[in-house]
């Protein structure tokens, strides 16, 4: 057939199908009404009623406060970019922004590879593995508050603190675990490792479940260890299972503000001062309510870091993540 013909053909089909085709009702107030749009709109009303309050509008109110200089009972007063400036200029906002990459780099070094391999010796067991998937989640079951605090009569520094007479029975002098700025930071990541790698090692067992047990078995005919199927199978099987920990462990280190508050109060020496906790010495600390604009510049500048790191770690990953 000539191509003129094919495409007079083609265009006549075209047209064919679009003139047999129904006409697209138009949209009016009248037919949203006919299909149920009062019924819909009363359904949603809770839904956007509780996000309204206790979500939207919060926020809104944060970047209004942002500009303003108030202390919620006196009108307010705006003052642009007044708080943000003087956020910057303010000589601890150095110190808790590295103080806070501090820990999260702590937290990401020590806590994200302990509950990968705790994953995988549990998911090795072959009896009991419920009772240590149990004694492991153990530790997020118990109270945040109380756990922090339990922990501070461990760190107690005198030679008869738990920890210390540990170490005693080793030979190690005692030591100053929050007292001192060089092992307050150290020691704030570790009781935060065992509070909350449980959540995490049970997220990796609910992965492993789904890697292809054939892999395993191939791994195992040509002679692979446990640390060759780890390295060979596991990973790659979990990659996208690790990003998205990985990405909310940055994201909830970056917040940290119950262990340092409990712990030492930003101490010694403002060595565990964090972000978090300077937002709250802005609304809270000397004057209730003095400093409301600073806080909310500052958690602002927060979550306007978080977005955009987000954003750059899932565009930078997302190609490894997809293979």
């Amino acid at each position: 057939m000539a191509p003129e013909l094919e495409q007079t053909d083609s265009t006549f089909t075209a047209a064919t199908i679009s003139a047999t085709r129904p006409a697209r009702a138009r949209r009016t107030p009248l037919t949203w009404l006919r299909a149920g749009g009062i019924s819909r709109l009363l359904f949603l009303a809770p839904l956007i009623l509780v996000f309204g309050a206790f979500s939207w509008y919060p926020i809104v109110r944060l970047v209004l406060m942002s500009f303003q200089q108030t202390n919620l009972v006196q009108p307010a007063t705006w003052v642009g970019l007044q708080n943000f400036s003087e956020v910057i200029h303010d000589p601890l906002f150095p110190i808790a922004v590295r103080n806070t990459l501090e820990f999260a780099g702590l937290a990401l070094v020590f806590g994200y590879p302990i509950p990968l391999i705790a994953a995988v010796l549990i998911s090795e067991v072959r009896r009991r593995r419920g009772l240590y998937s149990a004694l492991v989640y153990l530790p997020v079951v118990i109270p945040p508050v109380v756990a922090v605090l339990l922990w501070k009569f461990f760190y107690d520094a005198a030679p008869t603190g738990v920890f210390n007479t540990i170490l005693g029975w080793v030979g190690i002098a005692p030591q100053q675990w929050i007292q001192s700025q060089g092992q307050a930071m150290p020691s704030l990541v570790l009781e935060s490792t065992w509070a909350n790698a449980g959540g995490t090692v049970i997220i990796y067992l609910a992965a492993l479940t789904g890697v292809n047990p054939e892999l395993y078995e191939a791994a195992s005919v040509d002679g692979a260890g446990l640390w060759k199927k780890l390295w060979h199978v596991t990973l790659p099987q979990m990659r996208t299972v690790m990003l998205v920990t990985m990405i909310l462990q940055i994201i909830g280190t970056a917040q940290v503000f119950l262990e340092p508050y409990l712990f030492t109060q930003g101490g010694p020496a403002n060595s565990t001062l964090t972000v978090m906790l300077l937002i709250y010495n802005y609304a809270f600390g000397n004057s209730l309510g003095a400093s409301y604009g600073e806080a909310a510049a500052l958690s602002l500048m927060l979550v306007a870091f978080l977005a955009a790191f987000s954003l750059i770690y899932l565009r930078a990953t997302r190609a490894w993540s997809s293979e």
